[in-house]
């Protein structure tokens, strides 16, 4: 099933396509014979040479649900190709047409009109003194809890599903706090995945699904699940977000390297943007990879994650097995540790077991001085399985 996944990916690489770009004036179609061949750059002197007298530095297009992603590089690109070959393919399903490929260039202003307004910027560096530095300190931890409270109420305000709206279907999961089932919505006329976490949990927990309600209504990115709405119904809130129905990596057993290579690539892509926004994972692992039928992989449950800029952590956070060597010997962690737990997890997948052997991963946990011994003294006894000698 996997291979049929990401197959999906590249079966236009034979067909040409229309993109039909959109301008106040007008819209202006052109084709392309080769879409597999197209570049970002290609593509911006096209939009280029039909708005001449505009700065364009990059384009959008509309997903299933309306909503515009932009497209700054060749990455974006072939993920918008995706995307629109996917949507092709299920209107020649359904005996339909297929429509020309639309975008909207963004246009930037020129520079005699960029700062009408004014707008200056203080640049002095902060006193070097440390003076007033408790009292600074608590009132940015104050207006951070503020605007955390700010967030989340404009998230349950503005959701866009209730409980009335929903149609449960079956249960996907269990764990961190809370139940996924799979659900359908009335009146967006689609498939959700639904996280419904009792209230009478811990405080640490609380605080956790409050970070992960934020990193889902920040995030927009093609490798990272997008986040609908949520809900408070009696003792429990919902989460509601977009539904994967080629379930999660660890479902699968031994991958082929070249489907693997595709599976790392969006995977990769996924955490980077994550970095971008000063956002460690923190809980890298095969279940938490999902992927579609669209030839799709995204990144999901953010339960354990917090902002780089304010983790000085060195609690045991996450799975213990997927866990960075600095992270078991109390060290402090950043970026590397998420890439441990990356490697690991590819290893996983490309072996069919967890790499270290001689740890039982049974339920996902176990002692850290077991970890200890085995990754961070390398013990012998206890040695990494190789990679199958096929992969390059």
């Amino acid at each position: 099933m996997l291979l049929l996944v990401l197959n999906n990916l590249c079966s236009m690489e034979s067909e040409g396509i229309v993109i039909r770009i959109k301008t106040p004036v007008g819209d202006m179609d052109s084709s392309v014979d080769s879409p597999s061949h197209l570049n970002f750059s290609d593509l911006l002197g096209a939009i280029k040479e039909v708005m001449p007298e505009a700065t364009v530095t990059a384009f959008e297009y509309e997903d299933e649900v309306g909503d515009r992603i932009t497209v700054r590089s060749d990455e974006e690109l072939k993920a918008m190709l995706s995307y629109y070959c996917n949507t092709v393919m299920e209107q020649r399903i359904n005996g339909l047409l297929p429509e020309p490929l639309q975008i909207f260039p963004r246009a930037g202003k020129t520079p005699g009109i960029r700062n009408i307004h004014g707008l200056k910027v203080n640049t002095r560096p902060e006193s070097s003194s440390g003076r007033g530095s408790s009292a600074a300190d608590s009132r940015s931890s104050d207006s951070s809890l503020k605007k955390s409270s700010a967030e989340l109420k404009k998230i349950l305000t503005n959701g866009q599903i209730n409980e009335h709206d929903l149609q449960y279907q079956e249960q996907l999961g269990h764990g961190n706090g809370g139940t996924v089932y799979k659900a359908y919505h009335l009146l967006g006329k689609r498939i959700v995945a639904v996280k419904v976490i009792p209230l009478d949990i811990t405080v640490e927990l609380q605080k956790q699904i409050m970070s992960e309600l934020e990193i889902l209504y920040k995030c927009d990115s093609p490798y990272i699940i997008k986040f609908y709405s949520a809900f408070f119904v009696e003792n429990r809130i919902s989460i509601c977000t977009e539904f994967m129905d080629g379930g999660s990596l660890d479902v699968y057993w031994r991958i082929p390297e070249h489907v693997l290579g595709r599976i790392a690539v969006a995977v990769v892509k996924g955490l980077t943007y994550l970095w971008s926004l000063k956002i460690l994972h923190r809980d890298v692992k095969p279940s938490n990879m999902l992927v579609n039928t669209r030839g799709q992989v995204k990144l999901c449950d953010f339960g354990v994650s917090t902002q780089l800029v304010n983790s000085i952590a060195k609690t045991y956070v996450g799975t213990n097995a997927y866990m960075a060597p600095e992270r078991i010997s109390g060290e402090q962690y950043g970026i590397h540790s998420d890439v441990w737990s990356v490697g690991i997890s590819f290893m996983e997948l490309a072996l069919g077991s967890f790499p270290y052997p001689q740890i039982q991963k049974s339920q996902g946990s176990l002692m850290p001085l077991q970890l200890l011994q085995c990754i961070v003294d390398e013990a012998k006894e206890c040695a990494a399985t190789p990679l199958p000698t096929a992969f390059s």
